[in-house]
């Protein structure tokens, strides 16, 4: 694996756990009622997805132009990482709100 690509699977890695910590932090402080500080949370979430999203780019940019990649476990664990934090932001939204609606 060049070293491109494995700068590029540890910014997935990288931003997808970020962005799950957030998302999880953003439950933790609605749970305290603490709404703009969730609401602060859940957007550091996506933004983090979204510099995910860019390294993956940079892999799917590199396949569409012939250059395939290695598939190897830390790759496919990057992928794994990314679709998770996704969902999980997803469902942070939907207690967020949860826990607006009960306060």
């Amino acid at each position: 694996m060049d070293q491109q690509n494995l700068e590029a699977i540890m910014g997935l890695i990288i931003h997808s756990g970020n962005a799950k910590s957030d998302a999880m932090e953003a439950i933790r402080a609605a749970k305290r009622s603490n709404f703009a500080e969730s609401e602060a949370k859940i957007s550091a979430a996506e933004n983090a997805l979204v510099e995910a999203h860019h390294a993956q780019t940079g892999l799917l940019t590199q396949e569409a132009q012939g250059n395939n990649m290695e598939i190897s476990l830390l790759a496919v664990h990057s992928q794994d990482h990314l679709m998770t934090s996704i969902a999980f932001t997803d469902l942070a939204k939907e207690i967020v709100d949860l826990y607006k609606r009960i306060d």
